[in-house]
């Protein structure tokens, strides 16, 4: 295998380099060092810096596939084995400030036994991770590990999120169970999301199941193992999104029968007042037509003794209203 040293690195204008030490550190890559299968190499680059794209595009470190995918704009999850080594996308939670944490951020990675490359544009806080791990010396050793350690940490900011996600619904079911209707678009959101994490985590599942499975020379039997495991937690994740969207449907249905009760309600409520002054209504309208011979036009207290009787009779349609159980 070709010699690599820091001469492959320099114009990457990388966000990160180092070499994995071999203990779960990291070294600085300098002119004495080499990359080996116990010590590879992590480049780390913002693919929309054009010094970075130009050193993508032309380093021999990648073959012309991994650098098409490393430089790609919209990637959903995938892996692509390329002879020893293989190319990875994977998408997880945006954690950037002012961006909505379903929009989600994808970053992709060639990686074989003596290099890593990877590349994103939003930052991503699963990679910042795994560097705060190497800093901390309590890092991945080599490439399997590497990959093992990345995968592990993606799972856990998907999981995170998901327990948000679920949080948010179990309010929103105790709003229902409060007679109380959530906010105007506050359910539509919460599904949105949920929905979004359930398309692009299904196909990122079977990434991690398939690196579980591949016969890379780099990761080891405990590191397929290790990986598959990820896939299973993963796995879980995805089942509590299934629940949780046929939940918000559940919860859907609910907002809709408590809109229509109330709806119901205030239509019977106005039926019932149309109901009681519906004889009043008649008789005002009787004896204010201007017609001669209105019973009690000559006599000074037939005004008075009017408003009594229709008094009476609201009392009356009353206590019908409420023997026949209408109110």
């Amino acid at each position: 295998m070709k010699t690599i040293n820091d001469s492959v690195i320099q114009d990457s204008d990388a966000i990160y380099t180092a070499q994995l030490n071999g203990h779960g550190g990291a070294i600085d890559i300098t002119a004495e060092t080499v990359a080996t299968n116990e010590n590879p190499y992590w480049v780390h680059l913002d693919y929309r810096k054009p010094r970075s794209a130009q050193w993508i595009q032309e380093t021999e470190l990648l073959p012309p596939i991994a650098k098409d995918i490393l430089l790609a704009e919209n990637v959903r999850p995938k892996a692509q084995r390329i002879g020893e080594g293989i190319v990875i996308n994977l998408q997880t939670i945006n954690n950037n400030p002012n961006d909505r944490p379903d929009e989600l951020v994808a970053f992709r990675i060639y990686i074989n036994s003596q290099t890593i490359v990877s590349s994103r544009h939003r930052r991503v806080n699963s990679v910042d991770s795994v560097i705060h791990t190497l800093e901390l010396g309590d890092g991945p050793e080599n490439s399997g590990d590497w990959l093992i350690t990345m995968a592990d940490a993606v799972t856990d900011e998907i999981g995170e999120f998901v327990e948000t996600l679920h949080d948010q619904l179990i309010e929103l079911e105790d709003m229902i169970l409060d007679q109380q209707i959530p906010a105007r678009g506050e359910l539509a959101l919460l599904r949105k999301q949920l929905i979004v994490l359930r398309r692009y985590m299904a196909p990122q599942r079977d990434v991690f199941s398939r690196l579980s499975i591949e016969k890379l020379p780099w990761m080891s039997d405990s590191d397929r193992v290790t990986m598959l495991e990820i896939s299973e937690r993963l796995s879980r994740r995805l089942e509590d999104l299934d629940s949780s969207i046929s939940r918000t449907a559940v919860i859907a249905d609910e907002i809709t029968s408590m809109m229509a009760d109330a709806m119901n309600r205030r239509t019977y409520t106005m039926s019932l007042m149309a109901m009681l002054f519906l004889p009043t209504t008649f008789l005002t309208g009787l004896f204010g037509v201007n017609l001669g011979g209105i019973p009690g036009n000559e006599f000074p207290y037939g005004f008075t003794i009017f408003c009594l009787s229709l008094f009476v009779l609201i009392v009356i349609v009353t206590w019908w209203l409420k023997r026949s159980r209408w109110l």
